[in-house]
């Protein structure tokens, strides 16, 4: 069922440093957010917090944690998007190994799904 990938050798290979550099940019701001959390836990130490200080505290604890979620998300997509480029199906869908058009790949280097298989699953 699946189709021939028509995508060129210097394309892929394009691609794939940009799942690299995304890869590493998101594990970079994954450390960041860690760390931020980190320092904001230390700065306060044993003072007395104020009401307003605990919900800005707890308000950017959730934004961080929200983003953190979209991270691993988006970090599992690339991890599959340079897994299938190993396979030699990158650019073809998981789901109907249909092409995924190169200008979607483009915009989104680590789709795996054409646009309306991805807007099905949602």
């Amino acid at each position: 069922m699946s189709t021939k990938n028509t995508l060129s050798k210097e394309f892929i290979a394009s691609q794939r440093q940009r799942l690299e550099a995304l890869k590493a940019d998101i594990s970079g701001s994954e450390e960041a957010a860690a760390k931020e959390a980190n320092d904001l836990q230390e700065s306060r130490g044993e003072e007395a917090e104020e009401y307003e200080d605990a919900a800005q505290a707890l308000e950017r604890k959730e934004i961080l944690q929200s983003k953190h979620e979209v991270d691993l998300k988006r970090m599992a997509q690339i991890e599959r998007a340079l897994k299938k480029i190993e396979l030699g199906t990158y650019g073809l869908s998981d789901v109907s190994g249909k092409p995924i058009p190169r200008e979607r790949l483009e915009a989104m280097p680590e789709a795996v799904l054409t646009v309306e298989e991805a807007a099905a699953k949602e």
